[in-house]
């Protein structure tokens, strides 16, 4: 036994009639659910507008820091430049002190070869004192021995 479309018909009208006698709520069920999901729309799009709001300004904080950090970094930088400058004048210094240094070991140097020289001087001297001093003993001595020996 087929259904014509007449009862297809008659039987959804007696559907719909039962379910909003006993669910009043169900009976403009589309339409409601309609509104219901166009306001959870509109709800979640200004969520979405606030969280972008949100988000852009936490973008333009991070912008702000990262151009604070940034400044910062590039007044360490120049303390560290300052530091690196202040190291090279001392540097300069040191340098400076080690030239005075070499000049002041040169002169000591020549003061040494000048003693050295001294030294070779009187040496030299010592040494024909040396000769002379045993010329004159020898000679003083042959002669005691031969005034000891010839006279009586």
């Amino acid at each position: 036994m087929a259904l014509a479309k007449e009862d297809i018909e008659e039987i959804k009208e007696l559907i719909v009639a039962v379910i909003a006698e006993r669910r009043p709520e169900m009976a403009g069920n589309n339409v409601r659910y309609e509104l219901e999901i166009r306001e959870r729309i509109v709800r979640v799009e200004e969520e979405l507008k606030h969280q972008r709001e949100l988000m852009m300004e936490g973008f333009h904080r991070i912008d702000k820091r990262f151009e604070q950090l940034i400044g910062e970094m590039n007044a360490r930088f120049a303390q560290v430049d300052k530091r690196f400058e202040q190291v090279e004048k001392r540097f300069e210094q040191m340098e400076k002190r080690f030239e005075q240094i070499d000049k002041r070991f040169e002169q000591v140097e020549k003061r040494f070869e000048q003693i050295d020289r001294r030294f070779e001087v009187m040496t030299a001297r010592i040494d024909r004192f040396m000769v002379w001093s045993f010329a004159t003993t020898l000679t003083v001595g042959g002669i005691v021995i031969a005034a000891i020996k010839y006279l009586p």
